[in-house]
């Protein structure tokens, strides 16, 4: 058995319904301090160097940094992220998409204080050279290149993690490409794949300014890799999901179905499940009673 089945029975009641929507307004959020043009942004992104130095708030409200500009097509993207989310929690149950998603942001973090680490350990002068061309003389240079690179942390990339989720486990989908052309979801997953890859290789080119970038692609991807490589004895495909849960559905049905009834007061086993019921041997016919008239009815005969 998968330790995420032990662990959602212990957890399970934690988790956090429709997550996939407190994700998109921490986004509204982010584009609106962006649209304002507010200072407040910068304090809020993932820099491992503020936060060892004393921010540690950073390790949360990096989440509302937005990855781009607003538009209109940010609006389609957003609502397409929530359908698949949905979709996902609905597959998936409630639980294991937030063990998806809050690992991935788990990842994310890791990966941007081992980003700090080897900067700090072997690239000490290449920070000083980012500094100067960002056009910042003097101080202290780590700071400002960290604070450049905290925001290329964002969800961004763990929403198209989930879409190679979704790709997995919906691979016969078919989707709508600009709204026109049918496609199916694995395609789709395999060309999400291939643009991670060739962001991937991009940033590579721009020297030390692009590892921010590497770091995030390859945490959320490093995520995805390992949740369906633990997951993977206990993952199961739609068709599966759907015969499982008409399954308990049917026998929540029979369940639901009474079986004893007290002639007395009619109660049964579903609404008192505390009683024992048993049948008069007195009575001429099948009389079944409850513990508490048992041996206090009045006995029924062909007579009465």
């Amino acid at each position: 058995m998968c330790f995420l089945n032990k662990w959602e029975r212990k957890w399970g009641k934690y988790a956090i319904p429709n997550i996939t929507m407190y994700l998109i307004i921490c986004y509204a959020f982010g584009y609106m301090l962006q649209w304002v043009k507010s200072p407040i942004l910068g304090w809020l992104t993932l820099d491992p160097y503020a936060i060892l130095h004393g921010q540690v708030w950073r390790l949360v409200t990096w989440i509302i940094v937005p990855p781009s500009g607003f538009d209109f097509f940010t609006l389609i993207m957003l609502y397409f992220y929530y359908s698949i989310g949905r979709s996902l929690e609905y597959a998936w149950g409630t639980f294991r998409y937030n063990v998806y998603l809050f690992s991935g942001v788990l990842f994310t973090i890791i990966g941007a204080f081992l980003m700090y680490a080897g900067c700090e350990l072997f690239a000490g002068g290449a920070m000083s050279e980012v500094a100067a061309a960002l056009g910042v003389t003097g101080g202290n240079s780590a700071r400002v290149f960290y604070a450049y690179a905290s925001y290329s942390f964002s969800t961004y990339y763990i929403c198209m993690s989930m879409f190679l989720a979704y790709a997995i486990t919906f691979p016969e989908m078919q989707v709508l490409l600009m709204m026109i052309i049918p496609i199916k979801v694995k395609i789709l997953g395999v060309i999400y794949a291939v643009m991670m890859l060739y962001y991937v290789i991009t940033a590579g080119q721009m020297g030390i300014l692009g590892i921010p970038t590497q770091v995030a692609i390859v945490s959320t991807l490093l995520n995805a890799i390992i949740f369906f490589v633990v997951t993977r004895r206990s993952f199961r495909t739609p068709h599966q999901i759907k015969r499982q849960r008409a399954y308990k559905k049917q026998t929540a049905k029979m369940m639901s179905i009474t079986k004893h009834k007290c002639a007395i007061c009619g109660r049964t086993e579903v609404d008192s499940p505390d009683l024992e019921f048993r049948f008069c041997s007195k009575c001429e016919g099948n009389y079944e009673y409850c513990s508490e008239h048992l041996y206090t009815h009045k006995h029924v005969t062909k007579q009465s």
